[in-house]
């Protein structure tokens, strides 16, 4: 509909379906939104999770980032800690592991990853207590998130296996922090043996691994929290969340990416790209196989969003309720 003054009107219709939409997709920008719109419109609708008419649909699938914005203002304005640092620097291998300067990268594919562990301690980090590893690629943004009972060596490696498989593209560098879960002689032998480039950061500078360090916040704390966590059961239900998480992550949130720096005096202007899902920069890679994009496809045409997230909640509510507030 157009008003008076010639401009686009929108009517109840569009503007509840819109808030529904940015709720399952997070809270995300008026950019992120509109970006991840297509894929989360075709799905819920495939499933019936939205009724709107063609009319309101249409709308919603031209918006804009600036009138989605304007059009959640009000229930933006209506829903108006830091994490205890465990990782101790290691000294195994620290001479044979260089430091990424960004040389030894090529962080134009994907392949290239930045890996870390978050710690579920609460206020204290004595005792054994679970772990998330976190792994998150570089170029396209694919984050894959896995709990381990503890930081011992032999538990984050074979997580790290597992997550390896799950990729939608072969492992092809590795950066780390100091840590020496990750600073060890397997880990070491295994990229080697695979051809695998393998860096670690400079000690103490957590700036050295920024993408790893976002989804830290994003992905794990955002959706798990600050409590401690210990034991197999909780092991298990937060392993189960993760696996909703990542088909969630991947496939429908769209991310932003710096893709350069310019200076102006005292002021950076940054520029990015237009945000963009890990999902659809994967498959605008040229190097991706056909088999695995279509793969990835059919696993986007089976998943329901809106099933996700009553999965997802149902999940959290149990985990929740094994978290320890204040650590022991």
């Amino acid at each position: 509909m157009v008003n008076a003054a010639g401009n686009q009107s929108y009517g109840s219709d569009v503007k509840i379906a819109l808030e529904k939409v940015w709720g399952y997709m997070d809270h995300a920008s008026g950019q992120r939104l509109t970006a991840g719109m297509d894929d989360m419109l075709t799905a819920l609708m495939r499933y019936k999770e939205l009724d709107v008419t063609d009319a309101a649909l249409a709308l919603l699938h031209g918006l804009s980032p600036a009138t989605a914005d304007r059009l959640l203002r009000r229930i933006r304005e209506r829903t108006g800690l830091k994490g205890k640092s465990t990782t101790k620097p290691g000294t195994l291998l620290k001479r044979n592991i260089p430091i990424r300067l960004g040389t030894e990268w090529e962080e134009n594919k994907p392949g290239f990853v930045e890996i870390d562990l978050v710690a579920h301690c609460g206020d204290t980090a004595s005792g054994d207590y679970l772990n998330t590893l976190d792994v998150t690629d570089i170029f396209t943004g694919w984050t894959e998130t896995q709990t381990v009972i503890n930081k011992a060596q032999r538990h984050v490696f074979a997580a790290l296996r597992d997550i390896e498989g799950r990729l939608p593209f072969p492992l092809l560098g590795i950066d780390s922090d100091n840590g020496s879960e990750f600073i060890n002689d397997e880990l070491y032998r295994y990229c080697m043996g695979r051809g695998i480039c393998f860096t670690r950061s400079r000690p103490y500078m957590k700036n050295d691994s920024c993408h790893v360090e976002q989804k830290n916040w994003h992905v794990v704390r955002r959706n798990i929290g600050y409590d401690r966590y210990e034991g197999q059961r909780a092991l298990c239900i937060m392993n189960k969340y993760y696996e909703l998480l990542r088909l969630f992550t991947n496939f429908f949130l769209p991310q932003t990416k710096l893709i350069g720096k310019s200076r102006d005096g005292a002021h950076v202007h940054k520029y990015y790209e237009i945000p963009k899902t890990p999902y659809q920069r994967v498959l605008q890679t040229d190097s991706i196989p056909g088999e695995t994009k279509a793969k990835l496809n059919s696993i986007l045409a089976s998943l329901n969003p809106a099933q996700l997230k009553r999965d997802m909640l149902l999940l959290q509510d149990s985990l929740w309720q094994l978290g320890i507030p204040n650590g022991r």
